[in-house]
């Protein structure tokens, strides 16, 4: 005699890949996922970075120069020193507003003592 009860019965195989032996997990270990989407050593500062903040006080010109290129670098290596180049441009940048606020100033305070037309001698 047959038994006709499905429970008796092993499952039906899954349509799609057989499915593979399972390895038991040694005790004390942990499975690394394939792919750690972070560094494995510390980055360091960017040269960069530190050449703006530098620069900025010496050659304003060349601090935001090398700050732009420092941003650009971290965005894409993940290394430090983002403030560091950010303090190079924002400082690099006032000290050049104030260089050309003073050409400015010095330029006008000419043409209105020219145009004056006051002569000073002894």
């Amino acid at each position: 005699m047959t038994d006709q009860n499905p429970q008796n019965y092993p499952p039906a195989p899954q349509p799609g890949y057989p499915q593979q032996p399972g390895y038991p997990q040694q005790p004390g270990y942990q499975q690394q996922p394939a792919y750690t989407p972070y560094p494995t050593q510390p980055a360091g500062t960017n040269v960069l970075a530190i050449i703006s903040l530098i620069g900025a006080f010496v050659f304003p010109l060349a601090g935001v120069i090398c700050g732009h290129i420092a941003l650009s670098q971290i965005k894409r290596t993940g290394e430090n020193g983002r403030g560091l180049a950010i303090a190079g441009l924002i400082i690099g940048y006032v000290y050049i507003a104030f260089v050309v606020l003073f050409v400015i100033f010095a330029i006008v305070a000419g043409v209105i003592a020219a145009s004056s037309g006051s002569s000073y001698s002894y």
